[in-house]
């Protein structure tokens, strides 16, 4: 998608999530087409011309100057990682979509994983690709693929693609809505930062094709970074247990994470990865 096409986007769904009331201005008289605020009190409560946020919106206006985009970014109500997401849109050029080559995992990030070997821990990618996991990690999210499959890059398991369309991983995460917005927001936060990126492009429309809820919740256009939150799962081994999610960015590697799967010391969740440690320790090599 053009970069111009995902501000254009991204401006709209947000105007549209609020109303005359929420931005404080009196609304202008006659029906309301659409949902959310009309351009013209955007524009009022924004400080800019009507026609310059109409061009801006249409993606027929490029180089805003940072403060018409904080001026619209309070006036839309946006969080940091909305008004940061606004600011690389209205500065992106379009350039050429690219297959960028195989990400890989350099050796200390390796051993950092292993280092936090009592949690299950995996790195990521930035289109959520599982580069590597240790035994705990694959037997707490995708014991029914191939441990190995990370070290192919062709076969390598996608958190994203597995959360929409692999019915284990459906059935994994009891509040698997709230998992789903966090990961949207994830790629949708990726997407502006890498337009090129023909992988991502892929997935992007895979998903977009196979999944009417990836579909719903991609133009919703909220932008979210994973980084740190509590789900709770329903393991067909163990049962449940809560986890606590932290994705730490690999500086070194960028666009890489290392996330960790923690419990609460003494909990019942506690006990479960214990269980679900033994399973791992005791079961067979394939």
């Amino acid at each position: 998608m053009a970069v111009s096409t995902q501000l254009s986007e991204f401006l709209q769904a947000r105007r549209a999530r609020l109303t005359p009331a929420d931005a404080g201005v009196v609304p202008l008289p006659g029906p309301r087409r659409v949902a959310g605020l009309r351009r013209e009190e955007l524009a009022h409560v924004a400080g800019v011309s009507v026609s310059y946020y109409t061009r801006l919106e249409q993606g027929q206006s490029v180089n805003a100057s940072p403060g018409v985009l904080d001026a619209l970014a309070t006036a839309l109500r946006l969080d940091e990682h909305e008004r940061a997401h606004l600011h690389l849109l209205a500065s992106g050029r379009p350039r050429p979509r690219e297959e960028p080559p195989a990400e890989h995992v350099d050796t200390l990030t390796r051993d950092l994983m292993r280092s936090v070997g009592d949690a299950p821990a995996l790195v990521l990618g930035r289109r959520t690709d599982v580069l590597a996991w240790n035994p705990l990690a694959h037997a707490l999210l995708a014991g029914h693929v191939d441990p190995t499959a990370p070290d192919r890059p062709a076969d390598r398991p996608n958190l994203a693609r597995m959360l929409f369309l692999d019915p284990h991983t459906r059935e994994l995460y009891a509040d698997r809505e709230r998992k789903a917005r966090a990961v949207v927001g994830h790629l949708r936060r990726v997407a502006g930062r890498h337009p090129e990126d023909a992988l991502l492009a892929s997935l992007i429309g895979e998903l977009s094709m196979r999944s009417d809820e990836f579909t719903a919740l991609w133009s919703d256009h909220r932008v979210r970074p994973c980084e740190a939150d509590a789900y709770l799962l329903r393991h067909p081994l163990v049962g449940e247990l809560t986890v606590t999610q932290q994705n730490l960015a690999m500086t070194r590697s960028p666009g890489q994470s290392l996330s960790v799967m923690t419990t609460k010391a003494g909990s019942s969740s506690a006990d479960t990865i214990e269980l679900l440690r033994t399973l791992v320790d005791t079961e067979p090599p394939r």
